[in-house]
């Protein structure tokens, strides 16, 4: 009898807190919490640590807009669409470009991130406009819990790539620094947070500092740097330490100042697990954009011939009014994964 009574007070307010969302957010929305209202009702206890939670479903806006003045012919690559992955969902989006010019789309990584080619063949001024609004879910994790010791050879096939150094992120020329510095930490997340907080403690963070041709390696040298850079020396750090890490290139709700963001994954314990060396921006604010092996694969625009860019303008904020900025330095036993 008290299952039942509980069970049924449990459905009665999820049921209306669906029908809040569904009003307010649209049916991605309620797909995500009838997830939830289900999973509840399965074992009424989660009820509490659902409600704890801090805005396990966003939705925000992200907007970016870009103007190049070309010189001569030019082939852009840009990749400033949100990523279409199992956590995140496109409800709206966008693309405004002069008329004359035609944008040709393609995929990679399995249609996750995307991609706008653009030939321009004589010289002009044009920007590029990007606007959608994006359903996001993550995941809480248990530090002590839920990430458990994951056997090195069980790596899969679409993990075992971010082992390797890149262009970028040259770990096999960190490995003996990586050693001595971290090698005696035992626990792969406290390496991984000791990283973050090594590069946020002796890099210095300066807008403009550094330029294309910067690595990890000139990074940890020259001891400057911006998130682009922030992101590839925790990259190339857990790698020369046999931790997956890939580049994550991202929109970032609240960043100042307004820019595109990189942060950077880690494969811990059998999961994908989020990190920002930065710690300018809360963990559960992101839209993705695009995963990679550093830069050199999520740059939000490539350009091949004489053309640069006059301005930018960028922006990602939560269309709930409730949202709740969730940090590790004050959620040691909580980790975030939005894969």
């Amino acid at each position: 009898m008290f299952i039942t009574l509980k069970n049924k007070i449990i459905s009665t307010v999820l049921k209306f807190k669906i029908s809040l969302q569904v009003k307010k957010y649209g049916i991605t929305s309620l797909f995500c919490l009838q997830i939830v209202f289900e999973t509840i009702l399965e074992d009424p206890r989660l009820l509490f640590k659902c409600y704890i939670q801090p805005n396990l479903f966003m939705q925000f806006k992200v907007f970016s807009s870009l103007t190049y003045q070309v010189f001569m012919p030019s082939t852009f690559i840009f990749n400033v669409q949100a990523a279409i992955t199992t956590h995140q969902q496109i409800i709206e989006e966008q693309l405004t470009i002069d008329s004359h010019l035609q944008l040709q789309p393609y995929t990679t990584n399995n249609g996750t991130n995307r991609f706008l080619g653009l030939s321009v063949h004589e010289p002009q001024l044009f920007t590029l406009q990007y606007q959608a609004i994006v359903d996001v879910q993550h995941t809480l994790i248990d530090v002590f819990e839920d990430i458990q010791a994951y056997p090195f050879i069980e790596f899969s096939e679409s993990v075992v790539p971010y082992l390797f150094p890149s262009r970028y992120c040259e770990s096999d020329k960190l490995q003996k620094f990586a050693f001595k510095e971290f090698g005696h930490i035992q626990n792969k997340y406290e390496q991984v947070l000791c990283i973050c907080e090594w590069i946020f403690e002796k890099v210095e963070y300066i807008n403009g500092s550094t330029n294309s041709f910067t690595s990890a390696f000139n990074t940890i040298t020259e001891r400057v740097g911006v998130c682009r850079d922030f992101a590839h020396v925790g990259i190339a750090l857990c790698r020369a330490l046999s931790i997956p890490a890939r580049y994550c290139s991202v929109y970032a709700h609240h960043l100042f100042p307004p820019d595109f963001h990189a942060c950077f994954e880690a494969h811990i314990g059998g999961k994908w697990i989020f990190f920002d060396p930065t710690k300018l921006v809360s963990m559960n604010g992101m839209v993705f954009i695009n995963v990679g092996k550093d830069a050199s694969t999520a740059a939000f625009a490539s350009i091949y011939g004489n053309s640069f860019c006059t301005a930018i303008e960028v922006s990602c904020e939560a269309i709930e009014t409730n949202f709740t900025p969730y940090y590790y330095q004050q959620n040691v036993d909580k980790v975030v994964a939005y894969t």
